[in-house]
């Protein structure tokens, strides 16, 4: 007997820092959830620190047996704004999609980002936080595997300085 497989993943868009909350209430309901998060570097008050933030905001994955579970109670899960939808039955997202995520997951399960900066050498950049905020500067090249070089005008001369990849965005 060959039996097929009903079940697969779908995505829940959740309300507005709502993810946590969705995928609590979705599991209460015996759903199985994939919220990938990610380690984002925040600034605040002069100290920076590194929290967990979702992937995707507002959004997240749940596994859903079509066939067996009552899918249309996700609706009207707190938290969950909407199950994206194909039609009137759930759009599936293909495997591969998750197995690539969760491959990128390092051992505390966070998902690893690409920390190559995507700038050309000599492109214009803004520093977007820290002390250099809102200064233009030249990509310079790669100071270490977190932190890029970047020229930035000061006291009416060139600098080379090393900073926060995460901290410089195209200008």
């Amino acid at each position: 007997m060959n039996m097929v497989s009903t079940d697969a993943w779908y995505v829940v868009q959740t309300q507005i820092n709502a993810e946590s909350k969705a995928a609590r209430n979705l599991v209460r309901q015996g759903f199985e959830i994939y919220l990938p998060r990610y380690l984002k570097r925040r600034s605040h008050a002069r100290k920076v620190e590194k929290i967990a933030a979702p992937l995707f905001p507002r959004y997240l994955f749940v596994r859903i047996d079509v066939a067996t579970q009552r899918w249309r109670s996700i609706q009207s899960t707190f938290g969950v704004s909407r199950l994206v939808l194909n039609g009137c039955d759930p759009a599936p997202v293909a495997q591969q999609v998750l197995s690539l995520l969760r491959a990128r997951e390092d051992e505390s399960g966070y998902v690893r980002l690409d920390q190559r900066p995507k700038f050309a050498l000599g492109e214009k950049v803004r520093v977007m936080a820290g002390v250099f905020a809102d200064n233009l500067g030249l990509f310079d090249g790669l100071a270490d595997r977190d932190r890029i070089a970047i020229l930035l005008d000061l006291l009416g001369r060139k600098v080379r300085v090393s900073i926060e990849a995460d901290m410089v965005a195209a200008a």
